[in-house]
């Protein structure tokens, strides 16, 4: 980790919430003590247990943004409207960045312009201990050019992701379909498919004290239905039919995984009206990334 310390004026953090006011005031109080004093915007996706007037009371220097309703991952890309910074670092209301990694996040992207995206390592939080999601990152079967500080990504974790800016801008952000859960697959694919590289940084630190409030079933509902979405928006015709037997053949047969189907059917006419296949060489890459990921345990449809 870089010994240089003092503000650093490169990167802007992004964060989204609902309805945790206390874990998002904990947040922001954490983000306010790193050294590198990064400008912080709010999205209040429509909370009504005061988080927005706890923000402006104990965090003035944030800008909070009020929608007006629930726009899930959507509301980041509200908030990037408002960065002047190269750099975005994503952080959810239950996660926060070690001091010293967004400064060293963007030592990474300055001199790589083709760089995109660097995702951190994730410590769970209160014991310290790695997320089952980094092995699968510190592992990734991708290849990529020598230049990168880490190992090639497929994908990555919004609340552990410092972004290029003009990249998130140029691939459009967040689709407004997938709302949330699951949602950087496709911002990923189509960041790649611009040229765009993103790669595992070991030596950045993300934290992350799981909310008491989280839904593990709903988001298990949502994280299922938007790899359909993506399945269907993005991947060719057999690798697609093949992706949706395996999914129906592997995911527990339940309640949640029954709505999950349901919502996806039902919102396969737009999706198919916005399908658009990948490449021959980018889908070979998902397809490795596929093959890679069915043993990992970060990525079980359970809850």
């Amino acid at each position: 980790m870089t010994t240089r310390t003092g503000p650093d004026d490169r990167t802007t953090v992004v964060v989204i919430t609902h309805n945790r006011r206390e874990e998002l005031l904990r947040t922001l109080g954490l983000l306010r003590r790193l050294p590198e004093r990064p400008p912080v915007i709010v999205t209040d996706n429509a909370s009504t247990d005061g988080t927005a007037e706890a923000v402006a009371r104990d965090f003035p220097e944030t800008t909070l943004l009020r929608p007006g309703r629930n726009l899930g991952a959507i509301g980041r890309n509200l908030a990037v409207q408002r960065v002047r910074t190269p750099y975005v670092a994503f952080c959810d209301d239950d996660t926060w960045w070690a001091p010293g990694s967004l400064r060293r996040a963007a030592d990474l992207l300055d001199p790589r312009p083709g760089l995109a995206a660097v995702t951190a390592r994730i410590l769970v939080e209160p014991g310290g201990t790695e997320d089952p999601v980094v092995p699968e990152l510190r592992d990734s079967p991708l290849t990529g050019p020598d230049w990168l500080p880490g190992p090639a990504l497929g994908s990555f974790l919004a609340a552990a992701t410092v972004l290029r800016t003009e990249a998130f801008r140029a691939a459009g952000g967040f689709h407004p379909g997938m709302w949330l859960g699951g949602e950087e697959e496709l911002l990923a694919c189509d960041l790649q498919r611009q040229g765009w590289w993103l790669a595992y940084a070991a030596e950045l630190t993300v934290h992350h004290h799981a909310s008491r409030l989280r839904d593990s079933t709903t988001r298990r509902v949502l994280g299922l239905r938007n790899t359909l979405w993506f399945t269907w928006l993005r991947r060719p015709l057999v690798p697609a039919l093949r992706r949706t037997g395996h999914l129906i053949r592997t995911v527990p047969r339940d309640a949640a995984s029954a709505r999950a189907f349901a919502h996806a059917t039902a919102g396969l006419p737009w999706v198919l009206r916005q399908r658009d296949p990948v490449p021959p060489d980018l889908e070979r890459r998902i397809a490795t990334l596929e093959r890679a990921r069915r043993d990992s345990p970060a990525r079980r449809y359970v809850g």
